[in-house]
């Protein structure tokens, strides 16, 4: 688990309009249309090669925008990096960030966009896996790669398309892993478990639970709640009344938040723990006081545990005004991996613009690339087979990294 000249203003205006009414993987925000021009003005140095732009997909408006941001962010860090190089090769390489809203509707309205521009060569995205999978299916008829630094849903890369990848683990490997951490280490004999309903929460849950119920850990409830509720006095008092060793949320922050504090507050004892969804220093404003002691698994690692890494997070900062999120260094990576095929196919390519589909090919190729946090080489369904899950533990004002799950 961390914001408008639109591309053919009338197109953009339409689809935007269309995608305002959000289902499934989250609740859509309350802004208007998705679309963000390049970064850097329309005249900004084209070179004779002429303009690569590689697009964000995730939410920069709503309640999920503080992860959002951090993705984005983290994509358009690593792409200002490498502007000077592309330009040497003739290339104005300029980010495209758009606001998916957490809504997958908005998902496929921008995806429609992207794939109808024929200088858009790939996505870093997206946040949520309810918004990822319907919006791939347009990735796959344009062509466009998509590298997901966060996208944990199994179903995302078990459906045979070419364009989806992801340098982080998936649900099958995270939620195990979070249920034998409860049970080895927090020493859990009972769990109650809540989901927010989504394609990520759900399939979360659902991993952790088989995980629980094979090593013997008794399962007292499994609820779904709804994104955006401010009260859940209804599933808290269950919970109470259960007095489970552990309450186990599938979900996102802002929810999360809400959940552990109103827990809290009617004497709920046990353990809270969550996945990387709750993976934001938002959880920490959101649930205040509360949020000391809550544990969860995330996709991605501390930076910070090298001197290479603390180095990296000290020039983040100066360069982009904000202290990275978890999820800063995997848009990151994920935009690395995306420019890395991209070099090589335009070198292949004798230096010539090359088409989507060898820029795809190269990506999907894409093996032991060291990226700033995480080595990525993709299998043939697109995952990292280099992925790893990890332990972090909330204290008062911060997340704290605990260690690598087993």
């Amino acid at each position: 688990m961390k914001r408008k000249t639109q591309l053919g203003f009338l197109t953009a205006v339409l689809a935007a309009g269309m995608a305002l009414t959000g289902c499934g993987g989250g609740a859509p925000s309350a802004g208007g249309g998705s679309t963000t021009q390049p970064s850097g003005s329309a005249n900004s140095g084209a070179s004779d090669g002429g303009k690569i732009l590689i697009a964000t997909q995730s939410p920069l408006s709503g309640s999920q925008s503080a992860i959002g941001d951090a993705i984005k962010t983290g994509a358009e860090y690593a792409l200002n990096l490498q502007k000077d190089e592309f330009k040497k090769m003739g290339f104005d390489l300029q980010l495209y960030p758009q606001d998916d809203q957490a809504d997958p509707k908005q998902g496929v309205a921008n995806a429609e966009l992207l794939i109808s521009n024929p200088d858009v060569y790939g996505v870093v995205g997206h946040f949520n896996t309810g918004v990822a999978i319907p919006s791939s299916v347009k990735y796959e008829e344009g062509k466009l790669v998509m590298v997901s630094p966060a996208n944990t849903g199994v179903k995302l890369t078990e459906e045979n398309k070419k364009t989806v990848h992801r340098i982080c683990a998936r649900d099958d490997s995270q939620g195990p892993k979070a249920a034998i951490y409860a049970k080895n280490q927090l020493g859990a004999k009972t769990a109650f478990l809540i989901h927010d309903k989504t394609a990520y929460g759900q399939g979360l849950v659902d991993q952790v639970k088989a995980q629980l119920e094979k090593d013997g850990v008794q399962v007292l409830g499994y609820e779904g709640i709804t994104q955006g509720e401010k009260d859940y006095s209804a599933v808290l008092n269950q919970v109470v009344s259960k007095k489970p060793d552990l309450l186990y949320f599938g979900g996102i922050y802002s929810e999360g938040g809400i959940l552990v504090k109103q827990a809290r507050e009617k004497g709920f004892k046990g353990y809270f723990m969550g996945g990387d969804g709750i993976d934001s220093s938002d959880m920490i404003k959101i649930a205040g006081p509360a949020v000391e002691g809550v544990i969860f698994t995330s996709i991605a690692g501390d930076v910070s545990q090298t001197e290479e890494g603390k180095k990296w997070a000290a020039d983040y900062e100066k360069a982009m005004g904000k202290k990275p999120e978890t999820f800063s260094v995997y848009g990151y990576d994920s935009m690395n991996v995306i420019l890395n095929g991209l070099k090589e196919t335009i070198k292949a390519n004798g230096g010539k613009k090359p088409t989507r589909e060898q820029v795809l090919d190269a990506v999907h190729k894409t093996t032991d690339f060291q990226g700033q946090f995480t080595k990525v080489s993709f299998d043939d369904k697109g995952d990292n087979k280099y992925a790893e899950v990890f332990i972090y533990k909330y204290e008062k004002d911060k997340s704290v990294f605990v260690g690598k799950a087993e």
